[in-house]
């Protein structure tokens, strides 16, 4: 059986523009501007009586007066469409022409078939490598006590991006491989970072060597600046150290402007090729030695103070022959006023807040492997949430006095979405005793129920905010990395899981305090009672799929 295609409210859109124009078939043309046309209203309050408006300063410049054709109006009631939601009432108002959707239909159709809007709405194909300066050698294997919290920031921008794309159908890959066992591989698994790693003994030699020769060997080198520039004994003892017995320099600026490539930093000039640098090209070399070449892109996630760095080790590779695109995540700088902090040390402030506000509210029992359990994923929410809901172009501030701790109540990111996915696991469970103690029936088939009953607001809220457009959430990444323009920075909206999480989280618990899910065992009572256990357990699996992006297990209870 050929699964229904999901809902979708970018289908839906189009739909309305087109109709409204009356020349759906220009599709092109109107492509731009339907966004425009139309808003998908989202606040408690608007969702009340409509779900899309066109406002009258679309519709005055549309038609004489503003006054739509009832031919039109009757486009909009007839709509029909893959993706598009079924429409109930039009109406034209003093704001303008308000679309109701036909909600008992939706909440059928959505509730009954959940898993399509669970995924990303489209699956792609391609090769990512997912290069994290931060976490390359430079004198020493960079370790928990070395990384920055800025740098921090960065890893765990990239192991989200990782999560993402491969959800999206990529072939993901990272780099640097870290030797394993060592403090910050541990360090990372404590965050629920999976990186990739090498035996301690394994060496990368042969591959520096190879990017060596093809740097001596590029038509990039700039053999007259070479024979300019005269060292002393000791400027060659020094190069030898580093690995560069004879100096190798190549013009950058000439890359740039073969390739046609588009912004990059204008000072990029003649650049000498240093042993940190071979270091870091082999990795690349190495991560990227499986990959087609025509389907290959490389993300380098780095800070903003490391930026011209990065640029410069992007075109030294291209020097090298290699050919994958390469964008640049650029992210900015995290601060902690007035506390000087590294990642070792933020990580174990966050955990001594997270066990002492858990003690504070469940006391005793917080004790042994469960809740160490419990406390490590609490705090690598709280610690992800905290520098991943911030466009990543933008600074992060971090509050780190160690008496400010981390509350367990209130909207305070990553606890927050954890206790409101827990509450929704200790719902299912009283049902589940319920059945098995005979006060409930199990939940029967969706057709069977008349979702009429779905009449309190917060429930169409919560499908229409967050059930149906998630899955185009999901798929943004992979949307922008295909169609945004070449230059070499890119911008895939790292925060918007964070902070999706965090609203779905607000409007849940508001429904969640209002309304008595399990009611009284009243044959009566039972329709409304399994259509709300239907929304809240797709409200479940979503939380799931999200956390899941962010490799964070939901828990049961807390």
């Amino acid at each position: 059986m050929e699964e229904a295609v999901p809902f979708s409210i970018v289908s839906t859109v189009k739909a309305l523009s087109g109709a409204l124009r009356g020349d759906a078939e220009n599709e092109a043309e109107i492509s731009r501007e339907r966004e425009k046309l139309w808003f998908k209203e989202s606040s408690a309050k608007n969702l009340r009586n409509r779900d899309f408006l066109s406002p009258n300063t679309v519709l005055t410049t549309l038609y004489a007066g503003g006054e739509v054709p009832s031919d039109v109006v009757s486009g909009i009631r007839s709509l029909r469409g893959s993706g598009v939601l079924p429409i109930g009432a039009t109406e034209v108002t003093a704001e303008g022409l308000r679309v109701c959707v036909d909600r008992c239909t939706a909440f059928r159709h959505v509730l009954c078939e959940i898993q399509p809007y669970l995924r990303p709405a489209a699956q792609r194909q391609g090769c990512v490598l997912i290069n994290c300066p931060a976490l390359h050698t430079k004198q020493a294997v960079p370790s928990p006590d070395t990384l920055a919290l800025g740098q921090l920031r960065t890893v765990l921008i990239a192991d989200h991006l990782g999560a993402q794309l491969r959800r999206q159908g990529y072939t993901v890959s990272f780099c640097p491989a870290l030797p394993q066992e060592s403090d910050i591989v541990n360090f990372l698994k404590t965050l629920g970072i999976d990186w990739p790693t090498v035996p301690v003994s394994w060496t990368n030699e042969d591959r520096e060597e190879k990017m060596k020769k093809a740097l001596e060997n590029s038509t990039y080198r700039d053999r007259e600046m070479e024979r300019g520039k005269r060292r002393s004994r000791g400027e060659e003892i020094e190069g030898e150290k580093r690995g560069i017995k004879e100096e190798v320099r190549i013009n950058l600026k000439q890359v740039v402007q073969d390739e046609n490539l588009q912004g990059y930093d204008p000072s990029l000039g003649t650049c000498t090729v240093q042993k940190e640098a071979l270091c870091h090209l082999a990795q690349l070399d190495s991560a990227t030695a499986d990959f087609p070449v025509c389907t290959s892109t490389a993300l380098h996630v780095t800070s903003c103070q490391d930026e011209f760095r990065q640029q410069q080790t992007a075109m030294l590779w291209r020097a090298t022959g290699a050919t994958a695109v390469q964008r640049l995540v650029i992210c900015g700088p995290v601060k902690t006023p007035g506390v000087q902090m590294n990642a070792a040390q933020y990580l174990q402030l966050r955990k001594a807040q997270m066990k002492e506000a858990s003690e504070m509210k469940y006391g005793d029992q917080v004790e042994g492997q469960t809740w160490d359990d419990i406390i490590r994923v609490m705090t690598s929410a709280t610690v992800r949430f905290e520098l991943l809901s911030t466009v990543h172009t933008s600074p992060v501030t971090l509050d780190v006095q160690r008496d400010s701790g981390v509350s367990t109540k209130g909207p305070r990111g990553g606890v927050f979405v954890m206790y409101n996915c827990a509450r929704l696991h200790t719902l299912f469970s009283s049902y589940e005793k319920g059945v098995e103690q005979g006060l409930y029936p199990e939940i029967p088939g969706g057709t069977e129920l008349d979702f009429t009953a779905l009449k309190e607001e917060g429930e169409w809220l919560l499908l229409f905010n967050y059930l149906i457009p998630f899955s185009e959430l999901l798929d943004q990444s992979g949307q922008i990395l295909e169609h945004e323009g070449g230059g070499a920075r890119v911008n895939l909206r790292t925060e918007q899981v964070c902070r999706f999480l965090v609203s779905l989280s607000k409007d849940f618990s508001s429904y969640y305090n209002r309304v008595h899910v399990l009611g009284e065992p009243l044959p009566h009572l039972f329709n409304q009672m399994f259509c709300r256990l239907l929304l809240l357990r797709a409200l479940r699996e979503l939380y799931h799929s999200a956390l899941d992006s962010l490799n964070l297990p939901p828990i049961p209870q807390l």
